[in-house]
This record gives C-alpha cells, structure tokens and sequence, in this order.
C-alpha cells in the first residue's frame, strides 16, 4: 500500500464531491513526518501509529462526522437555499435526493 496524493477529477454534481475535495486537500501534506516525530517522541512504532488513526477514525462515526466541519454543512445548506429560490416542488424534490445522497455518505460510518 501507499500513501498517496488525490486530485481528482470529479464532476459539480458528484454526490461524492464533497468528501472527494477534502480528500484531495488534505492529501497534499505528507503525513508521516508528523507520525515519525510522535513515534520519536512515543517510542510507539510508526506503523502501529498509523493504524491506531485509520481506526480511531473510522471506527468514531460521531467524531468523523464533527471533523466535516462547516464545508459540509454549507454545502448541505445551499442546496436547501436553491430549493427555495427555485420555490417549486420540482427543485425541493430535486434537493431532497441530493440531500438524501450526501446524508447516505454521512451515515456510512455509523452502520
């Protein structure tokens, strides 16, 4: 396995296009001098830090959830506003299905 970088690509409407962004940031940065310098510091093996974030992480559903943070939220909610500006029940449907698709990937951790 590697530790590798994403940048895409990814269409506007993706339902995955969120989480696809996040990753493509937060892939830029190398992570594992961090994990060397805790391991340094620890004396825990770099490896074993390494999996005990993957776990922490996945298995924390309620934490990855909050570790979205405000990009989500904003993205939840500007589907909702342009449902409303549109003001008709073909558009709020539309945002209901694209809400229902984001939400299903926000849900995945905790099934």
């Amino acid at each position: 396995m590697e530790l590798s970088t994403y940048t895409g690509p990814w269409d506007d409407d993706d339902p995955d296009a969120n989480f696809k962004a996040a990753v493509a940031e937060y892939t830029r940065i190398d992570p594992l001098p961090t994990f060397a310098q805790l391991s340094a510091n620890t004396g825990i093996p770099i490896g074993a830090l390494v999996r005990y974030a993957l776990v922490r992480w996945a298995a924390e559903g309620s934490e990855a959830l909050l570790a979205l943070g405000p990009r989500t939220v904003t993205r939840l909610w500007a589907v909702v506003e342009e449902a409303e500006a549109a003001g008709t029940d073909a558009a709020r449907l539309e945002a209901y299905e694209q809400l229902r698709q984001m939400l299903s990937w926000l849900k995945a951790p905790l099934d």
